[in-house]
């Protein structure tokens, strides 16, 4: 009599047990990169009343099964559904992440790395990436070379930065200019009483990231119409003027160029001029480290409208534009986990990478709260590898939502309920029946 209660004892547990499983499922229905368990039953060992015997040897008597009690049920794991992904949620955030695959951030806490699928980074006060909680997210970061060019440090992982260090890239000096457009000789600015030239404004940067202009005066010579004097007149630095530095060609205050009177093209050779600048007492201004070639090659002097300017960069190409200092306007996360920074000079830099960890037994990994797991003796072999290495990728400005099944839950909430009743009511009709036997006395 006393074995059925004990029976209905364990089965109340174990049934409270999944009950307590489906609540916290349940609650975490929308936490972010949850993943959801689930509550497995065993029965536990019998009490063998009589062993199983075989048949007699001369075939008098047949064999008899055994004959045994069962004790009850126990828990026999509680899993973890790590391989289902929950639905992905847009949320607009560069730095919310999603990994397409079976793959884990990587997450320093105290010193020690933990494993997370919830994506929902953000910054702290150094600028570095971490979860909510103030965890650091590991990964490559990006240092910089002699030359100042960013690289990925590849040798550890370290706290992944975003601000702070990466704020601004560094400027250029221009080296290269292509000047276009067309010299018409018939242009009336060119007659008596008029400006008598045409001109144009050159924009370029120093070493320092500073912009300057040149306003590039072209004038016809007197005696041939086919030659024009090219005049620096004019210096800015900024938007404001200044008579403090001045510009030269190849030295001089002006230099010439000739067009073909057939053609129209420029037949002066060289077609290219070095401008440099000097301040007032005639020295090198330190901060243009080279001179600047000015390429006028590909002007033309056709009966067309008179018009030229200035492409920074050589022929074809931006090589030797130069640019202004970078500030970051932007993040952005490929798919391959670079993180990636635009600037305001043009500038695009990958200033990290996530590396990611994969588990040859991701289901014996230990949950630890705060969306973390932990390594255990039945998690198998740890891989840290770049995500497109493990042949998955990372989805920037979505996140991976809980993989509860609610429905299921529910379902699941009932049979648990109807489990819990059933073994309740083994209990109290046991106890009747001994309550009946004490009766017998009576």
């Amino acid at each position: 009599m006393m074995r059925s209660l004990y029976s209905g004892v364990s089965g109340l547990n174990i049934h409270q047990t999944r009950m307590d499983v489906i609540g916290n499922n349940i609650s975490n229905v929308n936490t972010v990169g949850y993943k959801a368990q689930k509550v497995s039953f065993s029965d536990l060992f019998y009490q063998t009343t009589q062993i199983a015997s075989g048949a007699s040897t001369d075939g008098t008597k047949g064999g008899s099964n055994a004959k045994q009690v069962g004790l009850g049920a126990s828990v026999s794991q509680i899993s973890i559904n790590i391989t289902d992904r929950g639905g992905s949620q847009s949320t607009g955030n560069a730095l919310d992440m999603m990994i397409n695959g079976d793959s884990f951030f990587v997450i320093q806490k105290d010193g020690a790395n933990y494993y997370t699928k919830a994506g929902n980074f953000t910054t702290d006060g150094n600028g570095n990436l971490v979860t909510g909680s103030g965890n650091y997210v590991m990964g490559y970061t990006a240092a910089r070379n002699e030359e100042g060019d960013y690289y990925l440090q590849q040798d550890e992982l370290r706290p992944i930065s975003i601000y702070g260090t990466y704020d601004t890239t560094d400027p250029a000096q221009t080296t290269e200019v292509n000047m276009a457009g067309n010299i018409n000789p018939q242009d009336e600015d060119f007659a008596a009483g008029k400006a008598g030239y045409k001109s144009c404004n050159l924009f370029l940067f120093d070493s320092l990231g500073n912009k300057y202009g040149v306003q590039i005066n072209a004038t016809p010579v007197a005696d041939n119409p086919n030659q024009y004097t090219l005049t620096p007149a004019k210096v800015m630095i900024g938007t404001e003027a200044t008579e403090d530095v001045t510009a030269q060609f190849n030295g001089a205050d002006s230099v010439t160029i000739e067009f073909d009177p057939t053609t129209g093209h420029i037949v002066s050779d060289p077609a290219s001029f070095e401008l440099t600048f000097t301040d007032a007492g005639g020295a090198a201004l330190d901060s243009f480290q080279l001179p600047i070639n000015v390429d006028f090659s590909t002007m033309t002097s056709f009966g067309a409208k008179t018009s030229m300017a200035a492409n920074p960069g050589a022929l074809g190409t931006h090589e030797g534009e130069g640019k202004a200092v970078g500030k970051m306007i932007s993040l952005g996360v490929s798919d391959n986990g670079s993180i990636v920074a635009s600037y305001s000079n043009g500038d695009t830099v990958t200033i990290g990478q996530l590396v990611t960890a994969k588990f040859s037994n991701a289901a014996g990994l230990e949950k630890l709260g705060d969306n973390l797991f932990g390594e255990t003796l039945n998690s198998g072999d740890l891989t840290l590898q770049t995500i497109d290495a493990a042949g998955e990728s990372i989805s920037g400005g979505v996140v991976e939502m809980s993989n509860v099944d609610l429905a299921g839950e529910f379902v699941d909430m009932i049979v648990t309920q109807r489990g819990f009743q059933a073994n309740s009511r083994v209990i109290t009709v046991s106890d009747s029946m001994i309550e009946e036997l004490l009766s017998l006395k009576r």
